[in-house]
């Protein structure tokens, strides 16, 4: 595969452990870029747990981790991600929103401090290389993987990726925020062209309203933004919790009917980018 990508966490805001959340899944976000032999992580929800544990039977020792922002739901599972804990395991750590609020050192510390965990960031034997940048940088990320960032319409800030490796695209925008009537132009310029868009589709545009201010998007705004940006697909993505596997499924059907280069990300799922 010269590009592709693996959904292990595909819910938003709060992980959904229920009979009711089986067919899509309940783990919050986390993805795995697979560009050439190299791997790279995107987001480190509840999904990250079993991502890790492939990682540990497959001798994966090295990884780019790359976080769209620092919310519960985009973190709280890197602390049981088990290669942190392995010796000679080379990990590196990227943020595009925290450069003048303490960095993501700090805050992934934080999160493993004392009374809310009981093994600090400080045990860890993996080296960890924590990397702070301003979103809408670019850069090469190892060799012949490029990415493109851009930053996002999210309480607190958020960060959207565009990850290139052997003539093929994916990104990676979720956790954003659109204005009706008046399409992202940033996003328009990070997506445009791109073989996959990973899109927050958390809520439909009949929720939308009731919802404005909490920071994320729509499918039907995701289809506007792929149309426009000449993009071949999008997978719908960051599902809300209260949208169980009966409406996830008429979901899709409205969606693939709307565009037929729809597809709703499911654990386990993986896609190879191609026109």
């Amino acid at each position: 595969m010269t590009l592709a990508v693996k959904f292990w966490g595909v819910r938003g805001s709060i992980a959904c452990p229920s009979p009711e959340h089986v067919v899509y899944g309940g783990n919050t976000s986390c993805l795995e870029i697979f560009a050439g032999d190299q791997r790279i992580i995107l987001d480190a929800g509840t999904g990250i747990r079993g991502l890790g544990q492939e990682f540990m039977r497959d001798g994966v020792k090295r990884c780019n981790l790359l976080l769209t922002h620092s919310h519960w739901d985009h973190i709280n599972g890197f602390p049981f991600f088990a290669p942190i804990f392995m010796p000679k395991y080379d990990i590196g750590i990227y943020s595009g929103h925290l450069s003048d609020a303490g960095g993501i050192e700090n805050v992934l510390s934080s999160q493993m401090a004392n009374p809310l965990f009981p093994v600090p960031l400080e045990a860890l034997q993996a080296e960890l290389r924590f990397v702070d940048f301003r979103a809408g940088e670019a850069w090469e990320l190892e060799s012949n993987v490029w990415v493109r960032t851009m930053p996002l319409n999210h309480p607190n800030g958020a960060t959207g990726y565009r990850i290139e490796h052997g003539g093929r695209s994916i990104c990676y925008i979720t956790d954003t925020e659109h204005v009706i009537g008046k399409p992202d132009k940033k996003i328009l310029a990070l997506i445009e062209g791109a073989d996959l868009v990973v899109y927050d589709c958390t809520y439909t545009d009949a929720e939308f309203p009731a919802k404005i201010g909490w920071g994320h998007s729509t499918w039907e705004e995701g289809v506007r933004l792929c149309k426009a940006a000449n993009v071949g697909q999008m997978a719908i993505f960051h599902h809300d919790p209260d949208h169980d596997d009966d409406f996830m499924a008429q979901l899709e059907r409205v969606a693939r009917k709307e565009w037929p280069g729809t597809v709703v990300a499911r654990e386990q799922m993986i896609i190879t980018p191609c026109r």
